[in-house]
C-alpha cells in the first residue's frame, strides 16, 4: 500500500516548511542560518537525485532529510524577512521623538467610541527639517473634538504627535496585541488631536481599493437605510462584509457561547454560499469548453471580489482558493485530491504571509475543513433516514458535529470555552443565516427600487430579529458554554491524539489504535493532574495594568480575592478582557470580593501588602513594615515622608495614576534608593506570596 503522504505531496513540503517558521520565530533564528542550511542541503539533494537507484535505497534518509532541511530552510527565511523590524529601512530603527511623520491612510476612518481609528503607512520622517524615506504602518487615532476629521483613504498627512511602539498590556494571560499587530505588519501608533496633524493636498490611491471601499461603504448605507433595529442592522453589516464595528459586545459573546459565532465572521461557509449561488446562476454556461471557460472565470474573479471587499480574512483566503482550485479541476474535467487542494492553499497563504500560522481563523478555518471531510460520511451514516426532509435535518446536524470534532480543542484552548448547544443553535441559525445573506445579495441588486427594497429590508430585519433573539434566549441557560477552561499546548496536543486514535479505532476497527487511545487519555489526565496540583499550590498577588482603574486579585490555590473598583464588577467588558484571561490561566474560581474604600493592610504568608488610595496621615510614633505598599488612584503623600512611617520593600505605582505625578514618584524613588514597579510602563505586578 502507498504511505497517505504520497498522494498528497504539498503536505510533505508544507509540514518542514511550517516547521522552520516557527523554529525561526520561537528561536528567533537569523536568515543566515536559513542560507547556511540551504547551501549544505541542496546540493546533498541534488546529488542524490543523479545517484544511482541503489544509493537511492539505502540512502532515502539522506535524500528525505536534506529535502526537508531546504523547506525548513525557508520557512526560517520567510519568518525573518516578514518581520518589519529587520527592514534596513524601519521607521522604527530613525524615529526621535518631536520628528514629524507623513502618513498615508490606507482605509476610511472607522469610528470608535471615542476616537476615530484608520490603518496608516508611514513614508518619511522629518528630523530637523530633513526628510528621510522609512517604511513600516502605524494604527492612528483621531481623539473626539469639536473637529471631525475630513480624511479619507488615500490622504496623506503630516504629524507632529508622538510616534509610539505597540505594547502589551502585561497582564497574565492577556491577548498578546503587539504580536497580532507586528504579524499584520503593523509596529507603532499614533494619538492625534485636531491641532496636531496638517492635510497635504496629494492624494495616494488606488483605483482598485478606492473602488473596493466605496463598495463597502454603499454597502453599508444601503443596510442601514433598509434594515431596521441597530443590533440587525449591525448583524447584516458583520455577515455580508465582515463589517464588526457596529457590533453589540454583548451579543457577539452570546453568540460564541453558542457556537455560532462562525455567522458573523465571513468565513468559508459564506464562500460556499455565494459558489453555490453562482453555480446554479450560470449552470446554462455548460455548453461547451468555451462556455465552461466562460464560466469558470466569472466565478472565480466573483469570488476573489467578494473575498476582498470583506477584507479578506484567512479563513476566506482558504476557501476562495481552494474554490478556485476546484473551479480549475471542473474546467479541466479533472477531479483533485480535497487533501492535496488543502495543503495546495495553505502553502500559498503561508508564502504569502508566514504569520498566518499563528492566525485563529486560520487555524479554524482548516481544522473545521479536515474534520468534516474525514468524520462527515461516518456520523451521516450513523442513521438510514427515508424521509427526505428529515434527513436533510440529520445531514446538518452531521456536519455540525463532524466541524466541532476538530475545532473543538482550539476553541478550548485559544477561547477558554466549549458551546454545548452548538447542534441546536446551528440547526436553526445556519438556515436563517443562510437566507438572510441571499435576502442581503437581493437588497443590493433591488436598492434602487425603493418599494422592493423596504419590502426586502423588512424581511431580512425579521429574520435577523428571530435569529437574535433565539440565540440570546439559548445564551440564558447557565448549561449553554462551559466556561474557564485552561489547557496547556500539551494538553491540546493530547486531544488531537486521542481524536485520531479513537477515529482510527472506530472507523478503522483498529485494536492497536484502541491501545493508543487509552495510553493518550491517561497522559491527559496526569498532565491534568499535574497543572490541578500546581495550581492548589499558588499564592500570588496580581496587580493588574488597567488604564485609569485598580485591580488586584490575589491567587490562593483554586480561588482568588479581588480588591479594586466597582465598576469592574459591572462592565462586563472590562473583566472579561482585562481579568478573566488571568484568572483561566491561573485556573482560579470566583470568590467573594474585597472593595477597599480607604487605605487597607492585607497580610499573607508573614508577607504585609499595604494598600494606599487617599490622602495618607503619617504617624511618627509608629512605624509600618510593609512587603509592597500599592499606590493607586492619585493619592496626596510625599514619599519622603511615607518612607520615615513605612519601611517598605517595594512600591507598586497602578494605572489608575496619572503619568505626571508618576514622574515625580519615580524620581523620588530613585532619589531616596526606594524600589519601584510602574504598571503603565512595565506592565501587570506579579509577586508570589
Amino acid at each position: 500500500m502507498i504511505p497517505f503522504w504520497k498522494n498528497i505531496p504539498l503536505l510533505r513540503i508544507l509540514v518542514p516548511l511550517s516547521a522552520g517558521i516557527l523554529c525561526g520565530w520561537y528561536f528567533s533564528l537569523y536568515w543566515q542560518v536559513a542560507a547556511i542550511a540551504a547551501v549544505v542541503a541542496l546540493p546533498v539533494y541534488f546529488y542524490f537525485q543523479f545517484s544511482g537507484e541503489r544509493s537511492k535505497y539505502y540512502n532515502s534518509w539522506v535524500n528525505g532529510v536534506s529535502f526537508n532541511t531546504v523547506f525548513i530552510a525557508l520557512g526560517i527565511a520567510l519568518s525573518w524577512f516578514n518581520q518589519l523590524p529587520h527592514q534596513p529601512n524601519w521607521a522604527g530603527h530613525f524615529y526621535k521623538e518631536g520628528d514629524v511623520v507623513q502618513l498615508r491612510l490606507l482605509e476610511p476612518l472607522s469610528e470608535r467610541e471615542k476616537t476615530y481609528k484608520a490603518l496608516s503607512e508611514i513614508s518619511i520622517l522629518y528630523h530637523q527639517q530633513k526628510g528621510r524615506e522609512v517604511t513600516g504602518r502605524a494604527m492612528i487615532y483621531f481623539r473626539k473634538d469639536s473637529i471631525t476629521p475630513a480624511l479619507q483613504y488615500g490622504d496623506v498627512i503630516l504629524v507632529r504627535s508622538n510616534l509610539q511602539e505597540i505594547k502589551n498590556a502585561g497582564n497574565p494571560g492577556g491577548f498578546d496585541y503587539k504580536r497580532y499587530a507586528l504579524f499584520n505588519g503593523i509596529t507603532h501608533q499614533l494619538f492625534v488631536k485636531s491641532n496636531e496633524y496638517k492635510k497635504l493636498p496629494q492624494q495616494q490611491t488606488s483605483f482598485f481599493w478606492k473602488t473596493m471601499y466605496s463598495a463597502r461603504s454603499y454597502i453599508l448605507q444601503t443596510i442601514r437605510q433598509h434594515v431596521k433595529g441597530e443590533m440587525e442592522s449591525s448583524i447584516a453589516e458583520a455577515l455580508l462584509i465582515g463589517y464588526r464595528d457596529d457590533l453589540d459586545r454583548d451579543l457577539v459573546q452570546a453568540y460564541s457561547n453558542t457556537g455560532v459565532v462562525h455567522i458573523i465572521a465571513v468565513s468559508g461557509m459564506h464562500l460556499g454560499l455565494i459558489y453555490g449561488l453562482l453555480m446554479f446562476l450560470f449552470k446554462r454556461f455548460n455548453r461547451n469548453r468555451r462556455m465552461k471557460l466562460m464560466r469558470a472565470i466569472l466565478v472565480i474573479v466573483l469570488l476573489w471580489l467578494f473575498s476582498l471587499l470583506t477584507g479578506a480574512s484567512a479563513s476566506v483566503l482558504r476557501a476562495v482558493l481552494m474554490f478556485t482550485v476546484i473551479v480549475g479541476a471542473e474546467m479541466l474535467d479533472r477531479k483533485g485530491n480535497i487533501y492535496n487542494s488543502m495543503a495546495a492553499s495553505a502553502l500559498a497563504l503561508l508564502l504569502f504571509n508566514p504569520f498566518l500560522l499563528w492566525d485563529v481563523g486560520f487555524q479554524l478555518s482548516y481544522a473545521a475543513v479536515l474534520s468534516i471531510v474525514l468524520f462527515m460520511k461516518p456520523i451521516y451514516n450513523w442513521l438510514a433516514i427515508q424521509n427526505k426532509s428529515l434527513d436533510w435535518l440529520w445531514k446538518l446536524n452531521a456536519l455540525t458535529l463532524s466541524a466541532q470534532i476538530l475545532t473543538l480543542p482550539l476553541c478550548m484552548y485559544h477561547f477558554h470555552q466549549a458551546p454545548t448547544m452548538f447542534l441546536i443553535t446551528n440547526l436553526i441559525a445556519v438556515p436563517l443565516s443562510s437566507l438572510v445573506l441571499y435576502g442581503l445579495i437581493l437588497l443590493m441588486l433591488v436598492s434602487p427600487i425603493a418599494v422592493l427594497a423596504n419590502a426586502t429590508g423588512w424581511l431580512i430585519s425579521k429574520l435577523l430579529w428571530c435569529m437574535n433573539q433565539f440565540i440570546l434566549w439559548i445564551d440564558q441557560f447557565r448549561f449553554a458554554v462551559l466556561d474557564g477552561i485552561q489547557h496547556a499546548p500539551v494538553q491540546t496536543i493530547l486531544l488531537y491524539a486521542i481524536i485520531a486514535a479513537a477515529g482510527i479505532w472506530l472507523i478503522e476497527k483498529n485494536k492497536t489504535a484502541l491501545r493508543w487511545l487509552l495510553g493518550f487519555v491517561v497522559c491527559f489526565f496526569a498532565a491534568q493532574s499535574f497543572y490541578r496540583y500546581q495550581t492548589m499550590q499558588q499564592q500570588k498577588l496580581v496587580v493588574y495594568n488597567l488604564s485609569q482603574h485598580t485591580a488586584m486579585d490575589f491567587m490562593l490555590g483554586d480561588q482568588y480575592y479581588f480588591a479594586g473598583d466597582s465598576v469592574l464588577l459591572q462592565d462586563g467588558f472590562l473583566r472579561n478582557f482585562h481579568l478573566k484571561p488571568s484568572r483561566i490561566s491561573h485556573r482560579t474560581y470566583h470568590q467573594p470580593n474585597i472593595n477597599p474604600t480607604t487605605n487597607k493592610t492585607w497580610t499573607v504568608n508573614n508577607k504585609t501588602i499595604l494598600h494606599i488610595n487617599q490622602s495618607y496621615r503619617y504617624d511618627s510614633t509608629k512605624t509600618i513594615t510593609a512587603d509592597v505598599v500599592i499606590i493607586s488612584q492619585n493619592p496626596k503623600l510625599y514619599l519622603n515622608q511615607l518612607q520615615k512611617t513605612i519601611n517598605c520593600k517595594l512600591i507598586v505605582f497602578d494605572s489608575s495614576n496619572p503619568q505626571w505625578k508618576l514622574k515625580y514618584w519615580k524620581a523620588d524613588c530613585e532619589k531616596l534608593g526606594i524600589n519601584y514597579f510602574c504598571t503603565s510602563e512595565q506592565g501587570a505586578f506579579v509577586m508570589n506570596l
